[in-house]
């Protein structure tokens, strides 16, 4: 009972929800507030001739380690002392990890922010005994655990990749799928496809499931929402309708049907790749960060000389993938769900 009462006023929480779902998604808005950000703002800079802009990018995307960091701590509820230490525990976790750095991060981060909170206000010296416990644990497993911990994501990532690149069809329906369903679980598909650096055909596929949810959502339950819903949804996450999920699972039957036409459409027709940052795979319309990501996936691979230019057939099956066929093919297949019984009138009611 001491040990219990200890980690409760201590606000240490061993949960799948604080660790799975309150970490995770505040690691994905720290990567959104700062390598997105940044690149979304590098990108204007550089189609506008806004120099500025692409120095200013430049500086968001290099924190996005302490940003993740400091995000995963604000969802720990760690004090402000621990709080403010993490922010050299993510550089360190980030900068040793390489590609899988975000993965790193969350890990780490999470371990030396739980630690922190144990010792946090214990001495009289909290001051100095709070950041030093928090930075030295944390750049301590930085140092001699982030290298491999990067190294599997990037191997995980890599697999998804290659298999992607291997059978298209198939992967492109199960990574579809899989992130769609991630990106309407309260989990965060965009900081699932950031751990892994899910780009390529496999981001491509990971967009694609995320719009079949977002834009199927939205219209699918456009009787019932109205504009307002359509936006929320469509424009904002699916993530709204999880309430109505667990009340009735079938609800959720026609954007999952729809994610995996819409997966081997974008792999095997479009040959559609995200190209941009990893995060973007995971992001789908939500504020368009998605398509944002593929147009700057297009320039980089114009500057490196990869691609030539983009083709009318480049920017048909971005829009076809994102919008057009999520909507159109999620109202069709839930014309019967509806008509069967599956999905009755104000199953897709949000409370707006």
């Amino acid at each position: 009972m001491g040990i219990k009462n200890f980690l409760k006023r201590k606000k240490v929480e061993v949960s799948l929800k604080r660790y799975g779902i309150d970490a995770l998604g505040a690691m994905a808005q720290g990567l959104f507030a700062s390598l997105l950000i940044g690149t979304i703002l590098d990108t204007i800079g550089k189609q506008f001739g806004i120099d500025v802009l692409v120095e200013i990018g430049a500086f968001a995307s290099a924190v996005k380690g302490p940003a993740m960091a400091i995000a995963i701590g604000f969802a720990l509820q760690c004090p402000p002392l621990v709080l403010f230490s993490l922010a050299a525990v993510g550089y360190a976790s980030d900068s040793l990890g390489g590609a899988g750095g975000p993965l790193a991060v969350y890990f780490i981060a999470v371990i030396a922010g739980e630690l922190g909170k144990l010792v946090s206000k214990e001495t009289k010296i909290d001051i100095i005994v709070t950041p030093i416990v928090t930075i030295v644990s944390g750049a301590f497993l930085a140092i001699y655990t982030a290298p491999y911990i990067g190294q599997a994501a990037m191997a995980t990532g890599e697999a998804i990749k290659w298999a992607t690149e291997l059978q298209p069809f198939l992967m492109g329906i199960l990574v579809s799928v899989i992130v769609g369903i991630a990106l309407t679980l309260p989990i965060s598909s965009a900081a699932i496809c950031a751990a892994l650096g899910l780009t390529g055909l496999a981001g491509g596929a990971a967009l694609a499931g995320c719009c079949a949810n977002m834009v199927g959502f939205a219209v699918m339950s456009y009787r019932e929402n109205k504009f307002g819903g359509l936006v929320a949804q469509g424009i904002g996450t699916s993530m709204l309708q999880m309430g109505n999920i667990v009340k009735n699972p079938k609800i959720w039957i026609p954007p999952i049907v729809a994610s995996a036409i819409t997966g081997p459409i974008a792999t095997c027709l479009f040959k559609l790749e995200m190209n941009g940052a990893a995060v973007s795979s995971g992001m789908g319309t939500c504020g368009f960060v998605g398509q944002i990501g593929v147009y700057t996936g297009w320039m980089n691979d114009i500057a490196n000389g990869v691609k030539a230019s983009i083709t009318t057939f480049d920017w048909a099956g971005l829009i076809l993938i994102s919008f057009i066929l999520p909507a159109i093919l999620t109202w069709i297949i839930s014309i019967p769900c509806r008509r069967i019984g599956w999905i009755k009138q104000d199953d897709l009611k949000l409370d707006l």
